[in-house]
C-alpha cells in the first residue's frame, strides 16, 4: 500500500459573514483541513495546491510551501489540523487539490483533497 493511501484528509467549510460583502462580489470563507496519518511512518507536509473555481466557472491556481506558513511533520497515528480561508466572487464555488507529502526516505508523494463546496447557507440546495 502506498503512503499516500495511508493518508486521510477530511474538509469542513464556513461561509463568514462578516467579512463578506455579497454587494462587491466579496465572498469570504473559512476551511478546516484534518490530515490523518494512518501509515506507520512519519510524514512531513512540503506544499500545496489548490484549485478554486467560483460560481461563474472561474478557475483560480494557488500553490506553495507548507500551509499556514508550516510544514509539519505528522506522526503515525496522529493528525495535524488548521483553518484557512478563501475569498470568491460569488456566493458559491468549489475547491480541490492536494498536498505535497515526504516521507522518512526522502520520497515525495501527491495525496488528493477531495473537492468540497464554498456556500453561502441561504444557497445551499
Amino acid at each position: 500500500m502506498s503512503e499516500s493511501a495511508r493518508m486521510s484528509v477530511q474538509v469542513q467549510s464556513l461561509y463568514i459573514a462578516s467579512q463578506s460583502s455579497p454587494e462587491e462580489e466579496r465572498f469570504v470563507f473559512a476551511y478546516t483541513i484534518t490530515i490523518r496519518n494512518l501509515g506507520r511512518n512519519a510524514v512531513q507536509l512540503l506544499g500545496r495546491y489548490w484549485l478554486i473555481t467560483n460560481g461563474n466557472g472561474r478557475e483560480t491556481e494557488v500553490q506553495g510551501e507548507g500551509v499556514v506558513g508550516e510544514q509539519p511533520v505528522i506522526a503515525p497515528g496522529s493528525e495535524f489540523q488548521y483553518t484557512s480561508g478563501a475569498i470568491i466572487e460569488t456566493p458559491m464555488g468549489t475547491m480541490q487539490g492536494h498536498y505535497v507529502m515526504q516521507d522518512e526516505e526522502g520520497e515525495t508523494f501527491n495525496i488528493d483533497i477531495p473537492v468540497f463546496r464554498l456556500a453561502v447557507e441561504t444557497h445551499i440546495h
